[in-house]
């Protein structure tokens, strides 16, 4: 049995245990308690069965399909059982505030049933409505080795599409494509993460993608889930075929996809380098690319703007790194884990860089998108899907 498969059981126990707690509370508090314990519990129950359901689908050999429904089944189970958890502690907090002898529920009661509705309520906001709503982030950029012919130099930023996600609906994808258009950037950029698991997820998007428009193009690199690591393949063959079926997808929408290699941009004289590199990451991801064979003179004082999915490689192999002479990285990989509420999230405690524009001692700088595309669960609690426009500008530094 998989880890995943006992930690949902475990959850599953637990949504059992608030399900008792809460009947029990129903008959112990309320009048016509018959008919509202009745109504709870065949609430309840369904709810607990989308998550059994969703344990019954193996994420690594099921059809896109399936995993679709698995990630709206467990959102569905997490929608309940969160309110109820909300609801179990308050309630039991407030016990000892209760007038035990007292039928009915006072007024610190309703205010508790009131807050897991809103709870309930917030969290399928974020799954029918703000998973859907795009954040178009303004950026200027200061660059001190800037060549005069870039300045004002416009790169439109996306991350994590997670094509999946999506079955075969473009909908939404053509939503995105519609708002990077109407930018007008000089260049759009793709940080990872095109798919979930398999290269067969973009088909369908294929027409969509390819309507993207910029002056120098469109320039890509892989993340994570690009190369077919979160499949039980019946060998190495089909791992390999997947791979090549992902570039040929890239070559069909026209985008430039960078594998450990760079880009030359020109504007008159001047140039920049676009370096673009395969996936490296902090463990458990595995890291296939390779800094160095993407560009050999790192030190030089050309301008260079690096693709890099997982931030943690600025972290730890350029932020203040004196031969590293990069004045820009582009990231994604962290989605803030789909949760921002105040500026705040989450995905901190993992990543030191997690979203947003963070400047070294030296003046370079990274960017990090949180991102188009959901995984796990679909939806985002805040973390709206980002469009970064980030514009280049010559600083005095």
């Amino acid at each position: 049995m998989r880890v995943s498969t006992i930690i949902l059981l475990i959850l599953l126990a637990i949504s059992v245990i608030l399900d008792i707690r809460i009947q029990y509370r129903l008959f112990t508090r309320t009048q016509d308690r018959k008919s509202k314990m009745n109504l709870y519990l065949w609430i309840s129950s369904i709810f607990n069965g989308f998550i059994i359901a969703a344990i019954l689908i193996q994420h690594r050999t099921s059809s896109n399909l399936l995993l679709v429904m698995k990630m709206w089944e467990l959102f569905a189970f997490f929608s309940l059982l969160i309110p109820k958890i909300f609801f179990v502690i308050i309630d039991i907090v407030a016990g000892f505030f209760r007038d035990k002898n007292k039928i009915g529920w006072g007024t610190a009661d309703k205010i508790n049933f009131g807050f897991a509705i809103f709870v309930f309520i917030v969290l399928w906001w974020s799954a029918l409505v703000t998973r859907v709503s795009i954040n178009v982030v303004d950026k200027q950029i200061p660059i001190k080795e800037l060549p005069a012919n870039f300045e004002g130099y416009k790169i439109a930023q996306i991350s994590d599409l997670h094509l999946g996600s999506y079955g075969t609906d473009t909908a939404f994808v053509s939503k995105m494509v519609n708002e990077i258009n109407k930018l007008d950037a000089d260049l759009v950029v793709f940080t990872g993460d095109f798919v979930n698991r398999k290269a067969s997820e973009m088909k369908a998007f294929i027409p969509t993608l390819g309507r993207i428009k910029a002056h120098d193009g469109v320039i890509a690199i892989m993340g994570n889930h690009d190369y077919g690591d979160y499949v039980d393949w019946e060998d190495e063959t089909k791992k390999h075929e997947n791979h090549w079926e992902l570039i040929g997808y890239m070559d069909r929408i026209g985008w430039t996809l960078l594998k450990d290699d760079t880009k030359i941009i020109h504007r008159d004289t001047d140039s920049i380098a676009i370096i673009g590199v395969e996936n490296i990451g902090d463990p458990p991801f595995p890291s296939y690319g390779s800094l160095s064979e993407a560009y050999p003179t790192i030190s030089d004082s050309v301008t260079k703007i690096l693709l890099s999915h997982n931030p943690a490689h600025w972290v730890d192999d350029i932020c203040n790194n004196d031969t590293a002479n990069i004045a820009l990285t582009l990231s994604g990989h962290t989605h803030a884990m789909q949760i921002e509420l105040f500026g705040k999230s989450p995905s901190a405690f993992k990543y030191k860089t997690w979203g947003g524009l963070y400047t070294d001692d030296l003046g370079r700088h990274l960017y990090v998108n949180i991102g188009i595309g959901t995984v796990f669960i679909p939806a985002r609690i805040g973390a709206t899907p980002e469009i970064t426009l980030l514009t280049l500008t010559k600083s005095a530094r």
